[in-house]
């Protein structure tokens, strides 16, 4: 499982809420426009959060000082047997999916390593609602590499490649 580092000290003072420009072009992505594309390349700069839950110590009444458990990031599972990563882009949808879930600051290229890292096939962007928004594993293979899709002056679209070195 990916061990969790430090929350990016960008989102220090985040209180959770969604951003409502992006939840409007999620809803335009939904309803299904013409605005995927630019439904990722706003999801490349957002703040996300990602469910993290406590695991190994589901037994027991009560505190047992003798038992240890360890905060992991939450799979998904289709009928299929495909995996998949849950974000949110608020703490609104994130509570209204798994109230018991904390959340963890991160960026879109952090649930894209740790869709690769766990070989799960998808990001699910706000499961439950308002409008959910599904990223399928090629895009993600880009975003894991940490590329971001950007809108280009002519209206198209292009991977923006960072240099990380």
């Amino acid at each position: 499982m990916k061990t969790l580092r430090a929350p990016n000290a960008a989102f220090a003072g985040d209180h959770g809420q969604a951003d409502p420009a992006l939840r409007a072009l999620l809803a335009e992505a939904y309803a299904g426009g013409t605005h995927y594309a630019q439904a990722i390349a706003a999801l490349c700069t957002a703040r996300l959060l990602l469910p993290i839950v406590a695991t190994g110590d589901e037994h027991g009444d009560g505190p047992d000082p003798n038992r240890h458990a360890e905060m992991a990031a939450v799979l998904v599972t289709s009928d299929a047997g495909a995996t998949a990563v849950p974000v949110f882009t608020g703490i609104d949808s994130m509570q209204a999916w798994k109230p018991e879930a904390r959340p963890v600051p991160c960026t879109l290229d952090d649930v894209a390593a740790t869709v690769i890292e766990t070989t799960s096939q998808a990001i699910l962007i706000d499961l439950p609602g308002p409008h959910p928004l599904v990223i399928e594993l090629g895009i993600v293979e880009e975003l894991a590499q940490g590329h971001r899709l950007v809108e280009l002056p002519d209206g198209g679209f292009g991977w923006m490649y960072l240099d990380r070195g």
